[in-house]
């Protein structure tokens, strides 16, 4: 049983309103923010015209589905700052995302920006079980990755002490963990493997840490993780989404009172949910492509921007505002093989279910002749002999089979012996030969 929890009683006004309190609200803040985008952004102003809609059409909130969309492409092509909706000598912080694909993804921040933002991150902390006072052990990347820096401002704004560690240099990550006693620990559920792996290395019961809570974003991960999460180390383990295109980490947070989905912050970032390949807006409880408009936002506002997640829209249930399920996968990181779609996170609640095996596995797709396949390369659990390990690897492919509907091989190897990082997991290594990225 995970360790107790201090009652909250320091909601905001906004999230014991009335729904359609809150809808009031956003109403309101929609209606500004289409405006102050269409006159401050060409780019926005043009796509406007484009689809013969202007912001005075905008009466109810159903309206702003006749907008058009904003993709990552939109953001790259307006690269640096041509998104930006007030004079660059009034924004007071850029972040960019890492540009492996093309050219980073560019955002900026007001002063009135970086307020917003530390208010939905303190938020999002309490809301996961973390308290004024608390210590907070703080592993997202710091940098123009915007975890470590979101995190860090509304952790300060809640009230606790922070320790900025940044990621990598584990030994000294699990060190501190056990000289400070912190009772909050924010990271990727992937890198947070690694430091308790060390923790065992030393000769530490996981278990016997101070930390009370984890907060873990940044990649998709399953409920499977959760209960792995919360066995091996005695913690809540509670989930955290964001994206920089629409602010960074602390759009939507899971309560740990419920651990049911994250609520989203509704009165700054309204969500939809559409068909990524008709568009059309989807009704609450369909599957489909998550999609934001900033409500608040000042240096730049985002209008239905595409973020490739899929998922669905929820009741609130902890908070008036709705809930997202728990990621599953992005519309990117789908693999399509033989016909038959499938995304690493299925592959990691599978994995989890075998003691044999370790939760470090990745996805490796190959080429066959014509045909692509793919291989789970997956640990070996330093507990389990070879022949058990195979065993269970054997049982995996059966597993995948059944479950998935598809064929799939499945490599056992060694002990710490697939790649490790420090911040999102690589789940998928494609060694095929130049292929059409629509394959994958």
């Amino acid at each position: 049983m995970p360790k107790p929890i201090p009652e909250d009683t320091n909601l905001e006004p906004i999230e014991t309103a009335s729904v359609d309190e809150l809808r009031a609200v956003q109403l309101e803040r929609l209606r500004w923010s289409v405006r102050h985008a269409y006159d401050n952004v060409a780019h926005h102003r043009s796509s406007f015209d484009a689809a013969g809609v202007h912001p005075d059409d905008i009466s109810s909130l159903d309206d702003l589905g006749t907008l058009p969309l904003t993709s990552k492409a939109d953001l790259r092509e307006n690269y640096p700052f041509g998104l930006f909706a007030v004079p660059r000598t009034d924004v007071r912080r850029v972040h960019a995302s890492s540009g492996t694909t093309g050219k980073p993804t560019v955002v900026g921040y007001t002063t009135d920006d970086l307020d917003m933002w530390a208010t939905v991150m303190a938020r999002s902390i309490r809301a996961a079980g973390g308290r004024p006072g608390d210590l907070l052990h703080n592993a997202y990347g710091y940098g123009l990755f915007t975890g470590g820096l979101g995190a860090h401002d509304g952790a300060e704004k809640l009230g606790c002490t922070v320790v900025p560690v940044s990621g990598g240099m584990t030994q000294r990550q699990a060190q501190l963990i056990t000289d400070f006693r912190p009772d909050v620990i924010m990271v990727t559920p992937s890198y947070m493997l690694n430091i308790v792996d060390e923790l065992e290395r030393q000769g530490i019961d996981p278990r016997s840490t101070s930390l009370r809570v984890g907060i873990f974003g940044a990649e998709p991960w399953t409920n499977e993780m959760r209960r792995t999460m919360e066995d091996r180390l005695d913690i809540h383990a509670v989930d955290i989404y964001g994206l920089s295109e629409v602010i960074g980490p602390g759009v939507a947070q899971e309560c740990v009172e419920t651990k049911d989905g994250l609520h989203v912050w509704e009165d700054h970032f309204y969500p939809e949910i559409i068909d990524p390949v008709t568009k059309r807006v989807l009704p609450d409880g369909e599957m489909g492509e998550l999609v934001f408009t900033s409500l608040t936002k000042q240096a730049m506002p985002v209008i239905r921007y595409r973020t490739r997640d899929l998922t669905r829209l929820l009741p609130g249930t902890a908070r008036p505002m709705r809930r997202i399920e728990k990621i599953t996968g992005r519309t990117d990181d789908m693999i399509i093989l033989r016909g038959v779609n499938l995304f690493p996170t299925q592959i990691e609640e599978l994995v989890l279910t075998v003691p044999e095996l370790t939760p470090y596995f990745q996805c490796v797709l190959r080429r066959d002749g014509n045909l692509d396949s793919m291989v789970v390369r997956v640990e070996r659990a330093a507990s389990a002999t070879v022949d058990a390990a195979q065993a269970a690897g054997r049982h995996v492919g059966d597993l995948v089979k059944r479950t998935i509907g598809v064929t799939v091989g499945v490599e056992v190897v060694e002990p710490d012996t697939v790649e490790r990082s420090m911040g999102k997991m690589r789940r998928i290594v494609d060694e095929r030969p130049a292929h059409p990225r629509s394959t994958h």
